[in-house]
């Protein structure tokens, strides 16, 4: 079973994120590893699972201990939204997360294979190039990820449509519908209702 080891020091767009990566791998933190030496050394942290966050209702700093993972590859997508992700250790035997060309330094050492800055692949040419459509922004969304954001005043798909969106043509259509709807049930149900 190969271990699958991931040190975490990301900006978490909340809490809820943290979670996830915690629950990754059950049990309490290991008390010789990084994380837990991390943990004891800095006031205002504390452990959650497999983790170290910052105190608070919103933490920002998150670093996370998920060895001995029985994961024998990578699920696509599972480090979506982690960009500020900037040290990955895995095995091996498996890729580091986007492929080599989304890190800047991929070495092998040890048992592990290290993945080290996290490049951003909106900047990159060849491989990593990304052409997002008229109108729209690369922004870079975890390792080898990318995001298209429309540019103000563009919006919806492909970002072809021009303005701000419609708010109250559409909730003025959505409530009329909505309401018409209401009324012809409430008239049938309502003659159901009163025969015998």
């Amino acid at each position: 079973m190969g271990a699958f080891t991931v040190l975490l020091l990301l900006l978490l767009p909340g809490a809820a994120g943290g979670a996830a990566v915690c629950g990754y791998c059950p049990g309490p933190l290991r008390n010789a590893s990084v994380v837990a030496r991390y943990c004891a050394s800095r006031a205002g942290t504390e452990s959650e699972g497999r983790c170290c966050r910052e105190r608070g209702a919103r933490p920002e700093r998150l670093l996370g201990d998920l060895t001995e993972n029985p994961l024998r590859a990578l699920p696509d997508g599972s480090f979506l939204g982690f960009t500020h992700l900037r040290c990955l250790a895995v095995p091996p035997a498996l890729e580091c997360p986007g492929g080599s060309s989304a890190w800047e330094e991929v070495t092998t050492r040890g048992g592990s294979r290290l993945c080290q800055g996290q490049r951003n692949p909106c900047n990159g040419s060849g491989e990593l190039a990304w052409l997002c459509p008229e109108n729209a922004a690369c922004a870079p969304d975890g390792p080898g990820l990318v995001a298209c954001l429309c540019e103000s005043p563009f919006h919806g798909y492909k970002c072809l449509r021009e303005g701000a969106f419609p708010g109250p043509l559409f909730c003025g259509i959505l409530g009329t519908v909505t309401l018409a709807l209401a009324l012809l049930l409430w008239g049938t149900q309502r003659r159901k209702a009163k025969s015998p």
